[in-house]
């Protein structure tokens, strides 16, 4: 990045009032101050198209113009979950956003990577992420008593996670074994007595057939710092509001940079849609189940994007055990992890013993 397009953006991003930095601010969807609460006049460019991009091209070469991210930025690594967190150059971060840990060190990159092109400003503001999450500890009915008054003591911060998008047209034939039920009637004898039952059996024939799909969007997400689990838990993220990607949504928030490069991620995109066309192809078959379904796919139009997504995140410790909580900073979506408490378990087991117990001695 050139030394005027730095001062360009630390130009457009000072507050007109104090001078102090603007912060991209959810609950005003604009630039303000955090120290004069004064909205900044700075224009957002949202005029631009956002740009699919030809995957099949982009794996041979990618050109040096769609990489860094037109903002001064400081990098940091995690050395105890691996994640590289993109900061402000004047933030002094004491702590990594995704797992809490103080052994941050300096990381410079060999070659700047790809530029996002979209992004998805946070919607859901801190005030609400802390609501939701304080909503969500009082559901905990397993958890322990002490962990519900965490809701308004742990640090709660805003991340954009790195994801990429893919889409692709695909044609596919198919072939399987279609299987028909039908019954026989059986006899059988239950203490010398005959009986008389249905007992179902599988005919299966010959089944072919041709699917016609277009995936749009299919997210990866590029992060190393939440857990894939938690991140599935909050998905899917509107792609359909996605931003032309300008520094004004980020200002202020940490970002996270990919770990999980175009290779790797156009290979989990393609082994997710191979997946899902199967899915596909499986409920054309007719009958009742079918086997050995073999699928064909020829894919084509395949573009990726690389945008940027926003979740809050809630890294917190109970005894010698860590835990994580995500909320899609777009949709409010909520998914984490929590302590069970050992006191409330066995008092479940106890009733389940009862209960038992109770069926069983009324049945005698």
């Amino acid at each position: 990045m050139t030394g005027e397009a730095v001062a360009h953006a630390r130009a457009k991003f000072a507050c007109p009032a104090c001078g102090g930095e603007a912060v991209w601010n959810p609950a005003k969807q604009a630039l303000g101050c955090p120290f004069c609460g004064t909205v900044s006049p700075a224009r957002i460019d949202a005029a631009r198209a956002i740009v699919e991009h030809d995957l099949v091209a982009a794996l041979h070469t990618l050109p040096d113009s769609s990489r860094g991210f037109l903002a001064e930025a400081r990098q940091v690594r995690c050395q105890s979950c691996n994640a590289i967190s993109m900061l402000d150059p004047k933030r002094q971060a004491q702590n990594c956003p995704f797992c809490g840990s103080a052994q941050l060190v300096p990381y410079t990159e060999t070659k700047p990577a790809l530029r996002p092109e979209s992004v998805l400003p946070f919607h859901v503001d801190e005030s609400a992420a802390r609501e939701g999450i304080r909503r969500w500890y009082a559901r905990l009915w397993l958890a322990p008593s002490a962990l519900k008054k965490r809701a308004l003591t742990d640090t709660v911060r805003g991340v954009y996670l790195p994801y990429w998008t893919f889409d692709a047209h695909v044609e596919a034939d198919w072939t399987a074994e279609a299987g028909h039920y039908y019954y026989e009637t059986q006899t059988v004898y239950v203490n010398g007595q005959p009986r008389t039952q249905q007992v179902r059996k599988v005919r299966f024939v010959p089944a072919a057939g041709h699917v016609t799909h277009f995936f749009d969007d299919d997210l990866v997400c590029a992060s190393v710092g939440v857990q894939p689990p938690l991140i599935r838990g909050v998905e899917p993220f509107p792609t359909k509001e996605l931003k032309p990607y300008d520094a004004a949504y980020v200002a202020g928030w940490v970002v996270e940079r990919y770990q999980i490069d175009l290779v790797g991620a156009a290979q989990r995109a393609r082994a997710d849609m191979d997946a899902k066309l199967a899915m596909l192809c499986g409920a054309q078959v007719p009958g009742d189940t079918y086997r050995n379904l073999a699928v064909h796919p020829d894919y084509s139009q395949q573009t990726f994007k690389h945008v940027l997504a926003p979740v809050w995140l809630l890294q917190y410790s109970y005894g010698a055990r860590s835990f994580q909580c995500v909320m899609n900073g777009v949709t409010g979506a909520l998914a984490g992890q929590y302590p069970k408490s050992p006191w409330k378990i066995a008092l479940i087991v106890l009733v389940v013993i009862v209960v038992v117990l109770i069926a069983l001695s009324g049945q005698k």
